[in-house]
């Protein structure tokens, strides 16, 4: 393949693109696409003949539409990267500057190294910016001045680029896929995420308007766990989903009125010393409360907005959720505190944890065990929260946890207080967490 011709070929075709839309009125993507495959094979006949010139022989069709798609690919999607996009076994692309390029593929443990998708540092920095521009999210920018840029591509997938300013030297890429991206707790239970009764229980808690936070390692699941949970709630209902970086949370197909927002990166300059055009999530809780939302989707908190979540969760109506990152459940109590510290001074870790004594209902806990060939994310925990305990953190109990109390998926371990019972019964929960199996099994008698 001849790159070269591929990249020179873009720039014309864009560059003519450019012209004719200042001059007449500006083209749908699907008529723009229509006319850059228009223009591209015009340049690639052209490539052809002066190919077939300077070697005396004449150019496959197989070649000359291979250099076409690239070259579309280039203008409208994501360049060489498409081929490794286009793959739905897929889960994870890493660039690790551009002559290092590994797959991370469904039910494979270690990476692949594949080819490169670049020939220097300069195209593949330039890569970056043609997604960027092909996304339509034309507000982020890549460059000296912004060295780091979060994207939602095209078909759903996240990116997350570093430049050499920040990494001492070469670009690093990572693009995470979502392979579940029309979930519901059905489908997750037969995919061995969780068991009948722990999604029964959770089902009910959407329905009945629980604060839910979905917590758990990185890449362990949550957002696909969050997504399925929402598909409990009515399609009727107006909602807001809040996100750094939109992952696709609610189906605007399936939700009739979700009202969806996303944060903004700031374009690299500063005024009065606050980022230009920045929206962050914590602007975002803020004006979510001026939209009539019966209850507030957060993808990930991870920053100051914690503290808007959490007054969400014991002043507003309930109901809402959002994710978390923490190594075990025992850290999201002190994840949360920390994020509180970070947001303001006089912030305290006691002021967090009222905040989720009194707020929070349930923490579904997310697990990955990569211990054998390949990675396997599960349910292991739910937590009830029942209020402060003597030494002033959040009580809780442990209505699913692991078997042996270590580590593995979550089995029915606890009763769930007579309240919040009867709030999920009425809401339609319907296996028995004391079930004559559970006793045995918390008892520890035989069947």
């Amino acid at each position: 393949m001849d790159y070269r011709a591929a990249q020179e070929i873009k720039k014309l075709v864009l560059e003519r693109l450019r012209k004719e839309s200042s001059s007449r009125t500006p083209l749908s993507q699907q008529a723009k696409e229509q006319r850059g495959r228009h223009l591209i094979n015009e340049q690639v006949a052209i490539w052809s003949d002066t190919q077939g010139l300077s070697t005396g022989g004449a150019v496959s069709q197989g070649a000359e539409q291979e250099l076409a798609a690239l070259a579309f690919d280039m203008c409208f999607r994501a360049g060489r990267l498409q081929r490794y996009l286009d793959s739905e076994l897929v889960e994870d692309i890493w660039i690790e500057g551009f002559e290092r390029v590994f797959l991370k593929y469904s039910g494979q443990r270690d990476p692949v190294r594949v080819a490169r998708v670049a020939d220097s540092e300069e195209e593949l920095q330039e890569t970056v910016r043609d997604l960027i521009r092909a996304s339509g999210q034309g507000g982020r920018t890549f460059s000296t001045y912004s060295p780091d840029v979060e994207l939602r591509l095209p078909d759903g997938s996240r990116l997350q680029a570093l430049g050499p300013d920040i990494t001492g030297g070469s670009t690093h890429v990572t693009i995470r896929r979502h392979r579940y991206l029309d979930v519901d707790l059905g489908k997750l239970v037969g995919l061995g995420m969780l068991g009948e009764d722990a999604a029964d229980l959770l089902a009910a808690a959407v329905r009945g308007r629980f604060n839910v936070m979905v917590a758990g390692e990185q890449a362990s699941g949550k957002t696909t766990m969050l997504r399925a949970l929402l598909r409990e709630i009515r399609p009727s209902e107006r909602f807001g989903t809040l996100e750094t970086t939109f992952e696709g949370l609610a189906d605007p197909a399936y939700h009739e009125h979700v009202v969806p927002m996303e944060a903004r990166q700031s374009n690299g300059e500063r005024i009065g010393g606050a980022a230009a055009g920045e929206i962050t999530l914590m602007d975002l809780m803020l004006r979510a409360k001026r939209m009539s939302l019966s209850r507030v989707v957060v993808g990930e908190v991870r920053g100051p907005e914690i503290t808007a979540m959490m007054q969400a969760m014991t002043s507003d109506r309930p109901g809402n959720m959002c994710t978390i990152h923490a190594s075990e459940p025992g850290a999201v109590f002190d994840r949360i505190a920390e994020l509180y510290l970070l947001a303001q001074a006089n912030f305290t870790p006691e002021l967090a944890y009222r905040q989720i004594a009194n707020g929070l209902h349930l923490v579904a806990f997310l697990s990955v065990d990569d211990s054998g060939e390949a990675p396997r994310r599960y349910l292991s925990h739910i937590w009830e929260i029942t209020g402060i305990a003597h030494d002033g953190r959040p009580a809780h109990n442990e209505i699913f946890g692991p078997a042996d109390g270590i580590d593995g998926p979550a089995v029915p371990k606890g009763a769930l207080s007579d309240v919040k019972r009867r709030r999920l019964e009425r809401a339609g929960m319907t296996s028995s967490l004391l079930s004559d199996q559970a006793l045995a099994y918390l008892n520890r008698r035989p069947m």
